[in-house]
């Protein structure tokens, strides 16, 4: 009975948790179940798998005594028709209350469907964002008596840009306890649930494998865009020092055909690529062949189409891009002579859209990547809608001179001698001082 023990909870669930083989509450549980019955808003950031879901269904469940009414009481936004099948089957395993009626509204039905649920009555509904915020502006769905609101896999709904109907939706709800749950938190992330967050308890946990799997030591560095992505990107491989031997991995053709470019404009005839788009670049068969001929430096890959890559005896693997399957980066970075000395480095470059990527690759592997600072010359690159509103306003509010010099946003490369400001720890430059004599 070690839910009736630890929390306040409902014979009912407490009868029903049980029954569905929860004997001892996960962490997350531990740390976030109590906080929501006594009323806190709370901000839950943990691993895929490590029971937020049930924390939510839980205390969602919990709030219904008796009888329900039919009126919503309580909103759950999901981030697609997958997730919402979840979280309703979760409902369905642990609901032992029938007067209890759950709605969903997702993509998977037309609007006309869900605003004919919904006039049936309901006291839960859980929903994608897009398609609630669609049915509230149709007043089909009456938010008036909301006192419960909750975001689940919160990461993922700021990947696939729903984050206005998120706050939208929450701001249109009076008085209530918000839950968001996530599996990383980030600067995007943060900036959505400002608005209708105020001052929550956050509550993470991290739970890794008791097993290591044995893989090549990794850097991360966390940029804000993909331009300033290609700008690290330069300013490492002009070392021509340090970096003598470099496999890039990108998700797409598409994508290393732009990195091919801009690493062609120095590089020249040291950088090439398997497989590539144009007849012009550079190519090799295999990486076998980048491995044996010493004029080449870099080799630029796409997981698209492209069969396992030995990176065995390479110095420096970076992931400009992260795959979407995990599976894909680990084979890259597993080590598979554990004995030898290690003597390739794993640089990661990721957005905040990628960190929940990150943060799987480390729970399958069982080690946190070491996260470096970025070197004090590389060139921030502004996302693109900050460069369209700058360019707008710059058209309203100046007139253009003839005469006068406006400076241009060009990269201006500094000499490789003169760039070397990395910011590793005093053991990482032990590691790559060792590789500048790579052959």
């Amino acid at each position: 009975m070690a839910w009736a023990e630890k929390f306040k909870l409902n014979k009912q669930l407490i009868k029903s948790v049980t029954e569905a083989g929860f004997n001892n509450p996960k962490e997350i549980q531990l740390k976030t179940l109590n906080r929501i019955i006594g009323g806190q808003d709370v901000v839950a950031i943990g691993p895929e798998g490590c029971g937020k879901t049930t924390v939510l269904v839980l205390a969602t469940l919990n709030r219904f005594k008796h009888s329900a009414d039919g009126v919503p009481k309580a909103l759950v936004l999901a981030p697609d028709q997958e997730k919402v099948f979840e979280i309703l089957a979760q409902f369905d395993r642990l609901n032992r209350n029938k007067t209890i009626r759950i709605v969903s509204l997702h993509p998977g039905q037309t609007t006309e469907q869900n605003m004919d649920d919904l006039a049936d009555g309901s006291d839960i509904v859980v929903a994608t964002p897009d398609r609630a915020r669609a049915i509230y502006l149709k007043l089909g769905l009456n938010l008036n008596k909301v006192d419960f609101f909750a975001v689940d896999d919160a990461q993922l709904i700021v990947k696939k840009g729903l984050q206005l109907p998120v706050v939208e939706l929450a701001n249109s709800i009076g008085r209530a306890q918000r839950l968001v749950f996530t599996e990383v938190m980030h600067a995007k992330l943060e900036k959505m649930i400002a608005p209708f967050m105020l001052q929550p308890a956050t509550i993470e946990v991290e739970e890794m494998p008791e097993e290591l799997l044995p893989v090549h030591p990794q850097i991360l560095y966390h940029v804000p865009n993909f331009g300033t992505k290609v700008n690290l990107l330069n300013l490492f491989l002009y070392d021509e020092e340090m970096f003598t031997k470099t496999v890039v991995f990108t998700n797409t053709r598409l994508t290393a055909e732009t990195i091919y470019k801009s690493l062609h404009n120095r590089l020249r005839t040291s950088v090439t690529t398997i497989n590539p788009m144009s007849f012009e670049y550079n190519k090799v068969n295999d990486i076998a062949e980048f491995k044996a001929d010493s004029s080449l430096r870099v080799l630029i890959v796409a997981n698209e189409g492209t069969e396992h890559i030995d990176v065995t005896g390479i110095p420096f693997i970076i992931h400009l891009d992260l795959p979407a399957e995990k599976e894909i980066y680990i084979q890259h970075i597993e080590n598979h002579d554990i004995d030898a000395a290690d003597e390739t480095l794993a640089l990661t470059f990721a957005t905040d859209l990628e960190l929940d990527q990150v943060r799987k690759i480390e729970q399958t592997t069982g080690q946190k990547m070491q996260k470096a600072d970025l070197p004090e010359d590389l060139v921030m690159e502004k996302d693109r809608k900050q460069k369209e509103e700058e360019k707008d306003k710059t058209k309203k509010h100046t007139k253009t001179d003839p005469n006068q010099y406006v400076p241009g946003e060009a990269f201006h490369e500094k000499k490789p001698e003169n760039s070397k400001t990395y910011n590793y720890s005093s053991g990482t430059k032990a590691k790559m001082n060792m590789k500048k004599k790579h052959g």
